[in-house]
């Protein structure tokens, strides 16, 4: 996510999978995109912020689009070690041939942020920016019935592939928009900026977070900035305005260690499934408000334990090794 508190934001998935299938460790399957809906989408977002002037679109090669897509999900960029050499490259070879003005910015050494630029007709304008990230979660390869780095089409038109759902799929379909509207002849009032940042995945302190907090990002006056968002099984769009933050939350337990032999009063572990308990009834609660369809994903508190350590080093184990 792009760490913009102070922005109008607005998160949008655009036609991916059900959000269990991109989870690490299981095959990410979509259908191939038409982008039948992507330009009216695109054009409806914006239209308050472009030109009074939309032409129609014009007609699109759907396997060139698919094609690309795949080119793109073929690269690996999966952490810990994302080949940002290959996906930079990509991404710039897609920006010349739509004519789009374009830097590679490296704040930290090796972690590149592909900035892409439409200038508007009007640049004292604020502008827009459409960002995503190019690295993906790992994968256990042993779990995906197709490799997740094949970008592999099956006969009902599904793709498998790390990335084709979070979200490699939104940094195309940012590109092939801006495809239609220049072939249509459309021209921005606004300058428009793309993004593609690295390390999302493992926290964007390299790569968003830095570029936000740049005299880059200064100059460029950002007004609006469309970013990734939940999951959609259906042809629907969900819109979100505003930003999810994470709370990073580390609960300590202490107790005697125990030993094999013997049962021992408030051990750490013990103690510890006390907070674990809590915290499990409040996730409880809060996917009840989801499973009811009170409220969507993006509206409730999720919590999910991801780190669990216990133990203490044994001297004798340590001299040995």
């Amino acid at each position: 996510m792009f760490p913009l508190s102070s922005h109008f934001s607005v998160n949008v998935k655009l036609r991916p999978a059900t959000p269990s299938q991109s989870r690490p460790g299981t095959q990410s399957m979509e259908k191939p995109y038409t982008f039948n809906l992507l330009h009216l989408l695109f054009l409806y977002l914006l239209l308050p912020f472009l030109s009074n002037s939309i032409p129609p679109p014009a007609q699109t090669d759907h396997s060139e689009i698919i094609s690309r897509f795949q080119r793109y999900l073929q690269i690996n960029t999966s952490q810990p070690s994302p080949d940002y050499q290959k996906s930079t490259h990509f991404i710039l070879s897609q920006a010349d041939s739509l004519s789009l003005q374009s830097q590679v910015i490296e704040f930290v050494q090796g972690k590149p942020i592909v900035l892409l630029q439409w200038p508007g007709s009007d640049p004292s304008l604020p502008s827009i920016l459409l960002n995503s990230h190019t690295d993906v979660v790992p994968s256990e390869y042993s779990k995906w019935v197709h490799p997740p780095f094949g970008a592999h089409i099956d006969e009902q038109g599904n793709i498998f592939a790390r990335g084709s759902q979070d979200m490699k799929c939104v940094g195309m379909q940012y590109l092939e928009a801006i495809c239609r509207l220049r072939s249509s002849g459309f021209c921005p009032k606004r300058s428009l900026y793309l993004s593609f940042v690295p390390d999302e995945e493992i926290d964007s302190r390299d790569g968003a977070e830095m570029l936000a907090s740049s005299d880059v990002f200064k100059n460029m006056n950002v007004d609006i900035v469309l970013d990734e968002g939940l999951a959609s099984p259906n042809e629907n769009y969900r819109v979100f305005y505003g930003e999810r933050a994470p709370w990073w939350l580390v609960i300590k337990s202490n107790g005697a260690p125990g030993h094999g032999a013997k049962l021992y009063e408030n051990s750490a572990m013990e103690n510890l499934f006390k907070s674990i308990e809590s915290i499990r009834r409040f996730r409880a609660s809060q996917f009840d408000l989801v499973k009811a369809s009170l409220k969507a994903e993006g509206e409730v508190i999720s919590v999910n334990m991801a780190v669990l350590k216990a133990g203490t080093s044994s001297p004798i184990v340590s001299l040995l090794v």
